[in-house]
């Protein structure tokens, strides 16, 4: 009961569920493996018989992560869900790499802990480690990277190897943690992970606001970053976003772009952040300010955001959509939306913005009708205009999503063929049959 070649499963597990990659290929067999040793031995004999591994999570990632265009065997870890070690007074939590960061906090909210990244709903520890995820709260707490002490992974021939101690901090030898971290299973499958805590927040308080244009929105967000106000999020929405808002959920918000903030410490700390963040936005000619400290309403208020994506496809039932993010150095971020915002207004596909703004990351939901190959390219000709645009402006092709299959084509610009040809090296070191996720991350034309 613990593996399946039936072709359903197969081509479920090898077709991307929130991706607009296509498959080639399906795994020729699911695994479900339940503990470590387990892995450790599939991967030993994967290894043996030089057969190609696809590690699988929660299939919430977007870049094509979990295709698998050789075949082979496809690792489904959702079986190795465990809390393995809560330490209170250390705040700090052991997990397998299956269970979700929702489950997860849910499990901590007793105790008056949380685990601070959030992306989409389903993702679990080991995919979000997998791909150096992060989530609005970035801005605040970091990314996937700043969040885990250590962790374990089956290495390609079956070693198990954990990368350091529960000290919150080491200066011992390689930082095999950080390696692994957004490895996306090329140089490992991880199996357990010790993720920092922080103290949920005392008290909050979320507010919106309005704006004639994107580049005010996008100027007030680093505007309220160089003040060293402490939000925890500020995420941005366009006029379109909006628009998709109010026709999934019958809203009537005003359809302009649009900044939503949360602020957390004591009652009075949140009160008085909130109301410095209302006079930078005045200066800003920023309008309608609201805020909520009640938990429904601020929950609806967030809902805004938290539902983006499912409201963009009432907008154009039947289509699919292409996700795409890029990040910039935070002075940039204005610029970027701006011209990106151009070039999407200007195109018959229906694009939205949505940024993580107080980091400089931004992502657009491009919808497009999978029938048609005009459409498909049309979408693929944005999605480069923004990253190349991002790339110019000392960005990255990618700030939170991984580079998979779909960004490995602008790797090369951003880092260079010598950080390409190391990363060949450190992958040919550890996995010399390329059996871990092969064709991801390192484009074939990168040889030594």
């Amino acid at each position: 009961d613990n593996l399946t070649m039936d072709f359903e499963e197969r081509s479920f597990h090898g077709k991307p569920q929130s991706s607009f990659h296509k498959a080639v290929n399906i795994p020729d067999i699911v695994v479900f493996p339940r503990s470590e040793e387990e892995v450790s031995l599939i991967v030993k004999s994967c290894n043996k018989h030089k057969i190609p591994i696809v590690p699988y999570g929660g299939a919430t990632s977007i870049e094509g992560h979990t295709l698998a265009p050789h075949g082979g065997v496809c690792i489904d870890m959702s079986q190795m869900k465990g809390i393995k070690a809560l330490h209170i007074e250390d705040m700090d939590v052991v997990v397998e790499p299956g269970i979700g960061w929702m489950e997860l906090n849910e499990y901590l909210e007793p105790f008056g802990l949380f685990f601070p990244l959030d992306p989409g709903p389903g993702a679990t520890i080991g995919g979000m480690c997998a791909t150096r995820c992060s989530g609005s709260l970035a801005v605040r707490y970091g990314t996937m990277r700043d969040n885990v002490i250590n962790l374990k992974a089956v290495l390609a021939n079956g070693d198990i190897v954990k990368t350091g101690s529960r000290a919150r901090k080491s200066a011992a030898g390689y930082d095999l943690t950080r390696l692994l971290i957004g490895s996306e299973g090329t140089l490992g499958l991880i199996t357990e992970v010790t993720l920092r805590l922080q103290k949920t927040p005392q008290y909050s308080v979320v507010a919106m606001c309005n704006f004639p244009s994107i580049k005010d929105a996008a100027d007030v967000a680093i505007a309220t970053m160089l003040s060293g106000i402490q939000v925890s999020r500020v995420e941005l929405v366009d006029e379109v976003q909006v628009r998709a808002i109010n026709i999934a959920n019958g809203k009537t918000l005003p359809e302009v772009p649009t900044l939503l903030f949360e602020f957390i410490g004591t009652e009075a700390y949140s009160r008085e952040q909130t109301l410095l963040v209302q006079n930078i936005v005045a200066d800003h000619n920023g309008s309608d300010f609201v805020f909520e400290e009640e938990p429904e309403a601020k929950k609806e208020l967030w809902k805004i955001r938290k539902e983006a994506l499912w409201a963009c496809f009432a907008m154009a039932p039947g289509y699919e959509a292409m996700i795409t993010d890029v990040c910039v150095p935070l002075s940039r971020l204005a610029e970027l939306i701006s011209r990106s915002k151009a070039e999407l207004d200007a195109s018959p596909l229906v694009c939205t913005v949505i940024a993580h703004a107080g980091d400089g990351n931004f992502h657009t939901v491009i919808l497009f009708d999978p029938s048609s190959e005009d459409h498909r390219q049309e979408a693929d000709r944005l999605s480069k205009f923004m990253v190349l645009a991002a790339l110019s402006m000392g960005g990255t092709c990618t700030g939170e999503h991984g580079i998979g299959t779909g960004k490995m084509k602008y790797l090369e610009e951003e880092l260079g063929l010598e950080a390409l040809k190391t990363m060949k090296k450190i992958k040919e070191a550890l996995d010399p049959n390329n059996i871990m996720n092969p064709g991801k991350i390192i484009p074939p034309h990168v040889c030594l």
